[in-house]
């Protein structure tokens, strides 16, 4: 009996030591994602566009207007929030016109918006296969955009709902037009809206840090 008790402790300290070092590396694999994500983050603040203050205040508006919008609508919705130099986007899926409406208020009342752009879409919610299938076409964008020796990826803001890419930045006439025939060369990309804040090359030799690629 004493044999066979230890053949069972035996046999569970391997499982035990197993599962004990797949959760060690669960662990340590999030804290480097989450050093990654933190690295990434200062990286984009060091070339974006926009000044720190504007960056700030994005962050602040999208989280401000989430929680309005959670609070009044609830989970009838799937809206995602975009805010960039302040100009707000709004893309998903409402159930009724009055929803949207309300959405577009309640988001314009949040404090430094400047412009909203409603774009929500009155309509049963997408699934979690199609918000992939966004996702996805979001990272063929942003990788394309990369890709161009004549661009500063980092200038742009890609979102994609329902097969609709909407870009955002504070960008050239001549970047705008790029970016859009990028993107129309993207495999699944149906419609391409411009939510571009147009600058002039002046005005963008006097904004912050400037993209390496494609700018001289």
């Amino acid at each position: 009996m004493l044999n066979q008790q230890r053949s069972d402790t035996g046999r569970r300290r391997p499982i035990a030591m197993t599962l004990a070092a797949a959760f060690l590396a669960v662990q340590v694999a999030g804290c480097a994602q989450l050093a990654l994500q933190a690295v990434s983050m200062g990286a984009m603040v060091s070339v974006d566009r926009r000044t720190a203050g504007a960056q700030l205040e994005d962050e602040t508006i999208q989280l401000k207007a989430v929680a309005a919008l959670k609070q009044a609508l609830g989970s009838s919705i799937n809206v995602q929030v975009t805010s960039h130099n302040r100009q707000v986007l709004l893309t998903g899926e409402v159930p009724d016109a009055a929803s949207k409406t309300l959405a577009q208020r309640l988001v314009g009342q949040v404090e430094n918006v400047r412009t909203v752009y409603n774009e929500l879409a009155v309509e049963n919610l997408t699934t979690l296969v199609q918000r992939g299938s966004d996702a996805y076409l979001t990272a063929r964008v942003r990788a394309a955009f990369f890709d161009a020796p004549d661009l500063s990826s980092n200038a742009f803001k890609v979102v994609t709902s329902r097969s609709t890419v909407y870009l955002m930045g504070l960008v050239t006439p001549r970047e705008s037009e790029r970016a859009v025939r990028i993107t129309q060369q993207v495999n699944g990309v149906q419609r391409i809206v411009k939510v571009f804040e147009v600058i002039g090359e002046e005005e963008l030799a006097q904004t912050g840090p400037r993209g390496a690629r494609g700018e001289k």
